[in-house]
């Protein structure tokens, strides 16, 4: 058997760049064995899933609360399976609530860990650094301000960079991608991503559609596409946007946005998407009310859209 990676990715973006990860390590090392928990980018790589992404797709302060002895099982099951069989890396994705505690388990008992993507501790909560160095061996950084940061509080930490922009170094042109969607080459066309969790769709959606109400009322003829970033989702999406004349596609992001004029978008990595595609876009988000007041008080940042960090 070759070397063994278990990894644990905690939505569709950390699908993406666990896929990315697996793809170099394997030019490397041929036999690798990957298992642990992600969604069909990973699979398609070869990762062995435990049990599915969507199980840990939550986010913020006080929306996780409802699922917490959920998370926290699945969390004392990996710990168990890892540390009964370890792998030579742990290596966590985004997710740091979830993946930081995991890694902190399997750190004490000899694996090795590392955390691909820096929980925001530049921006909110500095103090969580401390825990980061007692947790993983190496930060992977996608921001180049982010190592400086790790390095003054004596974590080893390394910028990377973003797959993204080697994948989209060669973007469909417009027209192209339209007319794969079956779009109007001349109408002006809007791409809605209100992103990949099923809880900020339920929050963003309807201000989106209100959003597509009033712009049709200014270009009768505009043209709008939704990307699915799962099944899960397009089966979330399809009840709600019957008679929205909203088209809904199953797949690329990037071909949607490739074929749009503009984009309204859900903070998170399709900003940085439609950024390297050079799509002007609108970003969004909506919280629990009051995951929302704790941290406008804690946040140091005056951004929160990635490409303007």
């Amino acid at each position: 058997m070759g070397p063994r990676l278990a990894v644990v990715a905690g939505e569709a973006s950390g699908d993406l760049l666990g896929a990315a990860v697996v793809r170099a390590l394997r030019a490397a090392y041929p036999d690798l064995v990957v298992e642990g928990v992600g969604g069909p980018r990973l699979a398609a790589e070869g990762l062995a899933s435990i049990f599915p992404l969507e199980r840990l797709a939550v986010n913020g302060l006080v929306e996780p609360l409802g699922r917490l002895p959920e998370l926290l099982a699945r969390r004392r099951s990996l710990a168990r399976r890892f540390t009964t069989d370890p792998p030579d890396l742990f290596l966590g994705i985004d997710a740091p609530d979830f993946n930081l505690g995991l890694a902190a388990r399997l750190r004490n008992n000899g694996v090795p860990t590392a955390q691909l993507v820096s929980p925001s501790v530049w921006a909110w909560r500095p103090h969580r650094v401390r825990g980061i160095a007692r947790a993983v061996d190496r930060v992977f950084c996608l921001l180049p301000f982010e190592p400086g940061f790790y390095t003054e509080h004596g974590v080893t930490a390394e910028f990377v960079g973003h797959p993204l922009a080697e994948e989209l170094a060669a973007p469909p042109t417009r027209a192209a991608a339209r007319k794969e969607l079956g779009l109007s080459a001349a109408a002006p066309v809007l791409a809605l991503l209100p992103g990949s969790r099923a809880g900020e769709v339920a929050r963003l959606l309807p201000d989106f559609l209100a959003t597509v109400a009033l712009l049709r009322e200014r270009l009768p003829g505009l043209e709008v596409v939704l990307p699915a970033a799962s099944p899960e989702r397009a089966a979330q999406l399809t009840p709600r946007l019957d008679g929205s004349g909203v088209q809904l596609v199953r797949g690329s992001a990037h071909l949607a946005m490739a074929a749009a004029d503009s984009v309204l978008v859900a903070s998170g990595t399709a900003t940085l998407e439609a950024a390297l595609l050079g799509r002007p876009m609108v970003v969004a988000y909506r919280m629990h009310p009051l995951s929302y007041r704790i941290l406008r008080r804690m946040l140091r940042v005056s951004h929160v859209a990635l490409p303007n960090l």
